[in-house]
């Protein structure tokens, strides 16, 4: 199987007048193409930071991250990123959101464009291509966020927190969309949590972060039992609560 992203002993280090901090420290881990990895652990153990290196946002202090064998140089087309908040632009119609990503890069053909509006029914937001972002909830929103970060087609998907400022019920429906929408493309994903259930409701492995600095302590599977389902059948399922157990047990004894 194919290694979308490789990360090979990486470190990220930041200097301060208080002197030199350590967010990651030697983290190695491989993950194959269409695979979705959850990655846990206490606040400040480096998650976000993690991401923002895959992106390519600034680079490890030590070590490499890989994309499909190729080192990150800086931010790469076959990335796509989605944050905790939306950022549509309110001056822009749902519609003309989703397509900015695509007139950015020139690539906003009819082709596109279709493409575009076809991920917008996907995600059932039919009918309101032509509403401005404070006309819609905020569920409604970030599944405009996620069809504009899917127009243009990414390889790999960055997940941070993208459910955490949303109601208990709208973010269950969103992880069912998202989940079978992610299958359906075929999209490696990766998505930071705090939220030990949805990690283990929608993705195949969790890794497990110790804190300060942040080093991979357990890769954890998610049953091909569980990861059958969809992610509100899987919290109904009696291994989802043992592996629950097992990570929270995990999270108590990081060092």
């Amino acid at each position: 199987m194919t290694a979308a992203i490789t990360f090979k002993n990486v470190t990220k280090k930041y200097l301060s007048l208080s002197g030199e901090t350590t967010a990651v420290d030697r983290f190695h881990c491989t993950i194959p193409e269409g695979e979705f990895v959850g990655i846990v652990g206490p606040s400040g153990c480096g998650k976000s930071t993690l991401l923002s290196m895959l992106a390519g946002l600034f680079p490890p202090t030590g070590g490499e991250i890989l994309l499909f064998h190729e080192p990150v140089t800086g931010p790469s087309p076959v990335i796509g990123y989605m944050l905790q908040q939306d950022y549509l632009l309110p001056w822009r119609t749902i519609l003309d959101n989703v397509w900015i990503g695509l007139e950015i890069r020139g690539q906003k053909t009819t082709e596109q464009i279709e493409y575009a509006k076809s991920l917008l029914y996907e995600m059932g937001l039919e009918g309101t291509e032509q509403k401005y972002p404070h006309q819609l909830s905020g569920g409604m929103r970030q599944r405009a966020s996620l069809v504009r970060t899917l127009a243009v087609r990414p390889k790999i998907l960055l997940l941070d927190e993208p459910f955490s400022a949303l109601d208990y019920q709208i973010k269950l429906q969103l992880e069912d969309l998202i989940a079978r929408t992610l299958q359906k493309h075929k999209i490696t994903s990766v998505l930071v949590t705090h939220d030990l259930g949805e990690a283990i409701a929608m993705c195949d492995r969790v890794l497990v972060m110790a804190n300060r600095p942040g080093r991979l302590k357990n890769i954890v599977n998610v049953p091909e039992e569980i990861r059958a389902l969809s992610p509100l059948e899987a919290r109904e399922h009696v291994e989802f609560h043992k592996l629950f157990r097992k990570l929270w047990g995990d999270l108590q004894n990081v060092e």
